[in-house]
């Protein structure tokens, strides 16, 4: 009886020690340096989207009750790049769930700035701008990195020298201002009708504006050139 007793408590001990090793062996950790990996393949691509040189940094995510994971996918809730992002990694499988990794973004690139005071009606040049080198994540929206977008546009506003050249400061040449007299043109099947009117709103080529006829119907259309305006039928 005394040796059933001594075996009993063999098994027993076996199976206490035992069970948290597998335990353990079925619920591992997620690595935290898959998730860095990536977040960072993630961020690079999406960097690609900017003309420079991009450099990421991830922080080590803390890595709690995660399991391993199959399957990661990441995202973004805001889709704009930032300096400092906060980038969700979920799991797919087996088992889900989300965290979110801290990480600081770079991008080393050209943007313009004024080589002169520019006034307003004026057509930008190449010899109106001067490249200078920079963080792009760090400028403020619209500046201009292209010089296409800048080269051949009218300055709608002063822009001074040395400033930098944003994008709302400028309008496609062949766009269309309010309150200018522009040309009215509607097609349909088998026919083309034409006739004159005033815009009501701004638009670039492809933007759809308003337009007050000279019998004073007000119209919807297409900005088709810097005259013209396509009427929807």
């Amino acid at each position: 009886m005394r040796n059933l007793y001594k075996l009993a408590a063999v098994l027993l001990t076996a199976l206490l020690f035992s069970a948290p090793l597998t335990l353990r062996a079925q619920t591992a950790l997620q690595d935290p340096q898959a998730i860095m990996g990536e977040v960072e393949s993630f961020l690079l691509t999406r960097a690609q989207e900017l003309p420079g040189t991009p450099s990421i940094a991830v922080t080590p995510p803390r890595i709690s009750s995660q399991p391993a994971c199959d399957q990661l996918e990441t995202f973004l809730s805001n889709p704009q790049l930032r300096s400092r992002m906060s980038v969700g990694v979920r799991c797919m499988a087996p088992e889900p769930w989300t965290l979110y990794v801290q990480a600081s973004v770079s991008i080393q690139g050209y943007y313009y700035v004024a080589n002169r005071s520019i006034n307003m009606g004026e057509t930008l040049t190449h010899d109106d701008l001067v490249a200078r080198e920079g963080d792009l994540l760090r400028l403020s929206r619209g500046v201009i990195i292209d010089p296409s977008q800048a080269v051949g546009y009218i300055a709608q506003q002063r822009i001074g020298a040395g400033s930098t050249i944003r994008s709302s400061a400028l309008r496609d040449p062949d766009s269309i201002v309010r309150g200018q007299a522009v040309k009215t043109e509607a097609r349909g099947i088998g026919f083309v009708a034409t006739g004159e009117g005033v815009a009501l709103d701004n638009g670039a080529p492809g933007a759809t504006i308003q337009v007050r006829t000279s019998s004073g119907q007000v119209v919807t259309g297409t900005v088709v050139n810097n005259t013209t305006v396509r009427v929807l039928m």
